[in-house]
């Protein structure tokens, strides 16, 4: 049965946690953000600045490539964040260990996006909430690599049981945050909008941006965005994973084999929050 999370006292445990970390979480998270900018910033030199088409093919591949590894370093940060809340050193290197198991990973996040997609087909709420329904995915793919990549999206179907809504609160008191994260480029695609919407009304010729202001455009606000994630990213990413050893212990469901809790396969009705 599902509980209530004391979401502010789990937040204040967690900073406590990461400020006693044998390794800088701030240290971690900059090398996991920097070089997630270089390589949004190496896709942006493949595409030109420009939209990806068919007509372009490197671009095509080059952000398929990037997307991926971006998706695989993101498992050694939740690694790193899980193994600083077990109390023990993770070096910087755990950034990579999710490449020991990348084609589980790309696998997942095959299989999760389809079907986010399908039930975001029918209106955007059922697409939300599965979403949150599949939160837990990466987390039991993270503690056991050796699940399938169903396994890991049914046990998180069990698990995240009565806590959709809690984990919304909790990406709700992080929007600030994300905002002033954001805030640079929402204010660059804002100033693009009004200057060429003019040339789209009269349908004339669309001025363009050079490449280099692009570039350095996104350059520079990638970089804020580094800089400010950098002060809530480990501290959000530790408490999900206080909501996700909850959601295992109230649910009695793990990825890891136990003779007393349910099977993978077993049925039963999911609910809606």
């Amino acid at each position: 049965m599902a509980e209530v999370i004391d979401r502010p006292g789990l937040k204040a445990e967690m900073k406590g946690m990461l400020r006693d970390s044998q390794v800088s979480a701030k240290g971690f998270v900059a090398l996991y953000l920097l070089l997630g900018l270089i390589l949004s910033m190496v896709d942006s030199v493949a595409s030109s600045g420009g939209t990806i088409s068919y007509g372009n093919p490197l671009g095509i591949f080059v952000r398929i490539l990037t997307s991926l590894l971006s998706m695989v370093l993101s498992i050694g940060f939740i690694l790193y964040c899980s193994t600083v809340r077990q109390g023990q050193r993770a070096e910087y290197l755990t950034l990579f260990d999710g490449f020991s198991f990348v084609g589980k990973v790309i696998g997942l996040a095959i299989v999760q996006t389809f079907f986010i997609l399908l039930w975001a087909c029918l209106f955007i709420i059922p697409g939300i909430i599965a979403a949150y329904r599949y939160q837990f995915a990466y987390f039991n793919l993270c503690e056991n690599p050796e699940l399938g990549c169903m396994d890991a999206l049914e046990l998180s179907k069990k698990q995240t049981m009565g806590y959709k809504g809690q984990l919304f609160t909790l990406d709700l008191s992080y929007l600030g945050w994300e905002l002033l994260a954001s805030l640079p480029i929402t204010v660059w695609g804002g100033y693009l909008a009004t200057t060429q919407s003019p040339y789209l009304l009269s349908g004339a010729a669309l001025e363009p941006v050079s490449t280099g202001v692009s570039l350095g455009i996104d350059l520079l606000c990638g970089l804020w965005a580094v800089a400010i994630q950098i002060f809530y990213l480990p501290t959000y990413q530790c408490t999900q994973l206080g909501y996700y050893e909850t959601a295992k212990r109230t649910s009695g469901v793990s990825p890891l084999p136990s003779v007393n809790q349910p099977g993978i396969d077993d049925g039963g009705s999911d609910d809606l929050f």
